[in-house]
């Protein structure tokens, strides 16, 4: 089985999506589009995941390569593959199905918890998991809702957290996936991203001071049951 990740800053810093698919024996694949790495074809994986990055969805038409990546989701979405979006990428995906991004309610730098919703409670994947858990967060905007998707999970500052858009397709506009070093290289290279200050930005000393392993332990709960089951 093989994941192929699309990977949008400049240097990939391996998270745990890296680390679960070399534990799970996948193949794993990585796409640098601010590099100019080609996109691949849609036979050439099985699971399609789009991760974050700086750029803003609200403005696309400055980002070129983001538009063929939303026509290789599409595609992906429309051969049955499994995909799933991460924080921008959930945004792309949202934009597959026609809902553009918009401006969150607040925006969120650090960890704070995520709430199920009632319609959570019928997922197949998440209605084992608890009421409340914590998940990195690291954002401004939010994924667009098109018809027939679901919110899954929202926090306080963000109403759209975990959305389904169908059984084989998620986005998650939180981070489930983040460790220390990552957080440490966002806080070092997006410090702008810290002011002005909020009640969901927290104070970097704060942000490093988190149990990530505890949050892996989530994302490693989904991916069993989304890729594996």
């Amino acid at each position: 089985m093989k994941i192929h990740c699309i990977i949008h800053t400049r240097r990939n810093i391996p998270c745990y999506y890296e680390k679960w698919a070399e534990d799970n024996g996948l193949e794993y694949g990585v796409t640098h589009v601010v590099q100019n790495e080609p996109l691949p074809q849609v036979h050439d994986f099985d699971i399609l995941v789009s991760m974050g990055g700086p750029q803003c969805a609200l403005n696309l038409h400055h980002y070129p390569y983001l538009q063929d990546e939303i026509a290789l989701i599409k595609q992906a979405i429309e051969q049955d593959k499994k995909v799933l979006g991460i924080c921008l990428g959930a945004q792309l995906v949202a934009e597959s199905y026609g809902a553009n991004a918009e401006r969150s309610p607040h925006k969120e730098i650090g960890v704070f918890p995520l709430s199920l919703t009632p319609e959570a409670q019928e997922d197949p994947i998440f209605k084992d998991f608890p009421s409340q858990f914590p998940s990195g967060h690291w954002h401004h905007d939010m994924l667009g809702l098109p018809e027939g998707a679901t919110v899954l999970a929202q926090s306080a500052g963000c109403p759209r957290q975990i959305v389904r858009f169908s059984p084989k397709v998620y986005g998650f506009q939180c981070h489930l996936e983040l460790n220390q070093k990552k957080m440490q290289w966002l806080l070092e290279n997006c410090q702008e991203d810290l002011t002005p200050t909020s009640p969901y930005v927290q104070h970097p000393e704060t942000i490093l001071s988190h149990n990530y392993e505890v949050i892996n332990q989530h994302l490693d709960i989904f991916l069993q049951k989304f890729i594996l089951e």
